[in-house]
């Protein structure tokens, strides 16, 4: 099979982990996979760069140059920026950005149109993963009103990571169920992707008809998630939808010595090691930094044996306190074999989160056998079999989860016992060869059933 999978970047985050490690998947197992993508950060001849200046106006063009010329001057500073957008848009494309400025979210992605061209084979699959991305230099990459072409020419795949196609601008709502009936009188536009004005009904609507006139074959890697999707305005579009957990590369992620990996990455051998990983700790609207920070600070406190040694994985700075334990803040780790000895060198994966769909950070500590205790939010009940490969607690109860914690580190054989299932859970359910394969049985299925349909269809 031709495979084109969609996605915001080619490395990144979690969704682009995941969208990463399925085109190499596919292509290990003799298929032809490319992705095309917003941000290109690799050199890999696999991935494209959608462009979209070929296809705007001369002036937009000259507008783009120039405002990409003055910040490789100086590429890092919010005002740097604005300024970008204010040459881009504001002068470049006053239209665009008129509509941005109303809070109408940004579709003007022309290159959408040019992605059955990437690479010239035509796929037999087009699958979508994120499809916003505000982050980006242009504030996204993707055309949602190209959905319903696409979805009647290819069999076109969707895997959620977040509910922002649900919304009328957020990616994750927390209490909020207005998404459910309209959006409209949004209480925290500020959730990303924020919006400047209130005109989520709007977005809303918009979506909504898109979605009326598509053909789409919906995935999640959660029910949690899925659930969702089946009280969305995406479910009118759904011709079939599919829960699919993600997987991690086993033969990575996996237990290892500790005082090795503890040797390798500098880590105190005597003392606890209570790990977290996550994109931008401290300011990450779905994870909740001060509730980890505040259940280290009950580890420390109570703990009697050792000293407690709290690694933060994903942000640098320098090193502080919590209370009695020591805070170390590591920048975030592209390479997933430095990734997987932070993992094997710890006593306690934690991780708190307001929201979450299906982490990989939890499936990852769960493969290196590294007891996890998480919040019951999302879909990580659906990751952590509570009281086998670890524990669940509830949002925001930092007591609860430093208890569940201090068992494990006090009770040597009990961590022995917890780890040991752990691995045996992780290779039964998040084995990344399981999900390839589920992928790859329902892309034959979908690739054999719209030939059926061309043949019919030219009887006729």
């Amino acid at each position: 099979m031709r495979i084109l999978q969609v996605n915001t970047a080619d490395t990144g985050g979690g969704a682009e982990t995941v969208a990463w490690q399925l085109m190499q998947g596919y292509r290990r197992a003799g298929h032809q996979s490319w992705m095309a993508v917003g941000k290109k950060n690799t050199e890999s001849s696999d991935t494209y760069l959608i462009q979209h200046d070929p296809y705007r106006t001369a002036w937009s063009r000259w507008c783009g140059a120039l405002a990409d010329r003055l910040i490789q001057l100086e590429p890092s500073g919010e005002h740097n920026r604005r300024l970008h957008q204010l040459l881009a848009l504001g002068l470049g494309q006053p239209s665009r950005a008129f509509q941005r400025w109303q809070g109408k979210e940004d579709f003007e992605f022309p290159g959408t149109a040019g992605l059955e061209g990437i690479p010239s084979e035509l796929p037999d699959i087009v699958h979508c993963h994120n499809l916003h991305g505000s982050w980006l230099p242009d504030g996204g990459y993707f055309d949602l009103r190209a959905l319903p072409g696409l979805s009647h020419r290819f069999p076109l795949v969707l895997t959620l990571h977040d509910a922002w196609l649900l919304s009328g601008h957020c990616a994750h709502s927390f209490e909020c169920d207005r998404w459910k009936t309209g959006c409209g009188n949004c209480p925290d536009l500020t959730i990303y992707p924020a919006v400047r004005r209130d005109a989520t009904a709007c977005n809303w609507l918009r979506k909504q008809e898109i979605y009326s006139r598509s053909r789409l074959f919906v995935a999640t890697p959660s029910q949690w998630l899925m659930d969702k999707v089946k009280e969305s305005i995406l479910m009118p579009g759904i011709e079939e939808c599919r829960v699919i957990p993600n997987g991690v590369d086993l033969t990575t992620f996996k237990p290892g010595d500790r005082r090795e990996a503890r040797d390798r990455l500098a880590l105190p051998q005597e003392a606890w090691i209570v790990l977290f990983a996550a994109n931008s700790i401290r300011e990450n609207r779905w994870k909740d930094f001060e509730t980890l920070r505040t259940a280290v600070r009950h580890i420390a406190a109570q703990a009697k044996r050792k000293p407690v040694r709290f690694v933060a994985v994903g942000e640098g700075g320098a090193s502080d306190k919590a209370g009695l334990a020591d805070v170390q803040f590591v920048p975030f780790e592209r390479n997933p074999l430095s990734m997987a000895r932070y993992y094997q060198a710890a006593d306690v994966y934690v991780h708190a989160a307001r929201v979450d769909t299906f982490p990989n950070t939890v499936m990852e500590a769960t493969a290196c056998g590294t007891p996890v205790v998480a919040t019951a939010v999302g879909g990580i009940p659906e990751q952590v079999l509570d009281g086998q490969s670890g524990f669940l607690v509830p949002a925001g109860d930092a007591e609860a989860m430093a208890r569940q914690a201090q068992w494990l580190l006090e009770g040597d054989e009990r961590r022995r016992v917890i780890s040991a299932q752990a691995v045996r859970i992780a290779k039964a359910r998040f084995d990344l060869s399981r999900q390839v394969q589920a992928y790859l049985t329902w892309y034959e299925h979908l690739t054999m059933s719209a030939k059926g349909k061309s043949e019919i269809a030219h009887a006729c």
